[in-house]
């Protein structure tokens, strides 16, 4: 990809409008080269004493191993019991305590504008990454999910970014069940279900059309990326179109499908010269550099600039907490908070005189007050930040609703009695609703706390 390619993925990625599509090549594990799919066929093979003397097909090892499976003369297993076994193993798998998310996950999941995402994959990976930044939400499309499971994208979902990501499952979740595609047939069972228009989750697909995907180590077969592109594309793949689909994925030049697009589908891309790993090393590398440039240009205003009105005020020990600090304020950013709507002054030294009325100013106009709680700062003696906690104390008393001091504890453990600054004690934080982000990182609880404070500013300001 040449930078203009670049810049213009990444400006469409800032708007919203790109959705990833993953495939198996993205989960592996550190040494580059063991996926998940593969240490899942070898754990169902070995569950049936099954040994196969050829190396299975890479990324596409499950289907051969329940290929082999149906296959046996004798002791042959019942199909129906297989999606147990493949349940098991998946699950087995991921409890192990070295078991890590896959770095390529890792990174595609950290993109903040990513509001929606595609697996081709049973497992929980990507949800499991996720929810260390947001909230999520899990949507499965399966023939045999019971009626009282079904769920869709939301109607108004675009109204409500910040507040959640969703997940589609395309060809199931992992269950001990037949709801989850463990090889071919299950495969094309669910692409009937798509074009037959009883998939249940058409509000999501309609979103796949008007966007561009993003499809990363998808490992199509032939007929199946075929069939994946139709179904995502409002119109014929030899239409032109004023949307574009992106295919990193190991092609060769002389493969079916890479002769099927570069003739019928102008629109997609392919980039078969980068290994998928290696891109989504590389968006995530742009997108963060990007990003840290646009908070260093906020950053590097002048401090007389200051914000007033905001959401949020950050309120922080300057000497010991910044990282934590820099963390809760990107965990916002991640929710929808625009970082106009928050005062944080990364600044490590202690504010001038000037400089410092600014700062009350800010805490007697913004709508909530975030402290955040430390021992480092609880052993101070002295410091701005409690010169801080204590305009916010006065201010509480002329306030006319609960949630204006939120105190974040950003230690590992979570113990509010241990915090006994002046301010805190003066202020009777015992009364309030302390929360924990450890070295910054808000838990579920916080999470969903900030979320709601967000919707309920949003709807004041719309009053």
């Amino acid at each position: 990809m040449n930078e203009a390619t670049w810049r213009r993925l990444l400006d469409r990625i800032r708007d919203g409008l790109v959705v990833p599509v993953v495939g198996p090549r993205l989960m592996l594990e550190p040494d580059g080269q063991t996926s998940l799919q593969g240490r899942v066929a070898e754990a169902l093979l070995s569950s049936y004493d099954l040994v196969i003397e050829e190396p299975l097909p890479p990324f596409r090892e499950l289907n051969e191993a329940v290929s082999c499976l149906l296959a046996k003369d004798k002791d042959r297993p019942k199909l129906q019991d297989l999606y147990a076994d493949v349940d098991y193993a998946i699950n087995k798998i991921l409890r192990e305590s070295n078991y890590a998310i896959p770095e390529p996950i890792r990174q595609l999941t950290e993109i903040g504008d990513f509001h929606l995402f595609v697996t081709l994959m049973p497992d929980d990976l990507i949800a499991r990454s996720l929810r260390r930044r947001c909230a999520v939400n899990e949507i499965i499309h399966s023939p045999a999910l019971p009626s009282s499971e079904v769920t869709d994208l939301p109607s108004n979902w675009a109204e409500r970014l910040g507040e959640e990501t969703y997940l589609l499952y395309l060809f199931g979740k992992s269950r001990p069940a037949p709801m989850f595609a463990i090889h071919d047939e299950d495969n094309l069972e669910y692409a009937y279900n798509v074009i037959a228009g009883i998939s249940r989750v058409t509000t999501f697909l309609e979103a796949l059309q008007q966007r561009y995907l993003l499809l990363i180590g998808c490992n199509f077969p032939d007929w199946l990326g075929r069939f994946f592109l139709r179904a995502t594309s409002p119109s014929r793949l030899s239409e032109e179109s004023t949307r574009r689909e992106l295919l990193i994925d190991q092609l060769q030049p002389t493969e079916s499908l890479t002769l099927f697009l570069e003739r019928y589908s102008k629109e997609t891309e392919i980039l078969s010269d980068i290994p998928p790993v290696e891109f989504v090393s590389e968006l995530h590398r742009r997108w963060n550099e990007e990003r840290n440039l646009e908070q260093g240009r906020d950053a590097g205003r002048d401090r007389e600039q200051v914000p007033s009105g905001t959401m949020f005020f950050i309120s922080y020990s300057r000497r010991t907490d910044l990282p934590r600090a820099e963390s809760l304020y990107r965990a916002l950013l991640d929710l929808g908070v625009r970082a106009g709507e928050m005062w944080f002054d990364r600044h490590t030294i202690e504010p001038g005189q000037d400089f410092r009325q600014h700062i009350l100013d800010g805490i007697r106009s913004c709508r909530y007050f975030l402290p955040l709680l430390s021992e480092a700062a609880n052993e101070r003696d002295e410091a701005f930040v409690f010169e801080e906690w204590q305009a916010a104390n006065a201010r509480k008393k002329q306030i006319n609703y609960d949630d204006f001091i939120i105190p974040i504890i950003v230690d590992p453990e979570f113990a509010p009695e241990r915090y006994r600054a002046k301010p805190v004690r003066d202020g009777d934080w015992a009364q309030l609703d302390f929360g924990h982000a450890p070295e910054g990182v808000p838990d579920e609880r916080v999470t969903a706390k900030l979320r709601k404070l967000v919707r309920e500013a949003r709807r004041s300001h719309a009053e």
